[in-house]
């Protein structure tokens, strides 16, 4: 029953992809020429006015890393048990 399931879903998805294809190619022979030769743009560039401000300022903080002490004799004492 599986198969038969499997082998319908992909029966529908082959045939689903084979009819979205044009045939010819479509618009892939055809050419397209834009001219912009007589358009003159003129414009200034646009800046922010006044100082530049550092909206955020980081605070120092202590390490969030704490060294522990007793990291060695826990790791024999683990060892031991086992």
């Amino acid at each position: 029953m599986r198969k038969i399931f499997g082998s319908l879903a992909l029966v529908l998805i082959l045939s689903a992809t084979a009819f979205a294809q044009k045939k010819g190619g479509g618009d892939a022979g055809k050419v397209k020429v834009y001219d912009f030769s007589g358009d003159t743009i003129e414009g200034d560039l646009v800046k922010p006015e006044g100082t530049d401000l550092n909206a955020r300022d980081f605070a120092k903080h202590s390490s969030l890393i704490r060294i522990r002490k007793d990291f060695i004799p826990e790791i024999i004492k683990s060892a031991e048990d086992l």
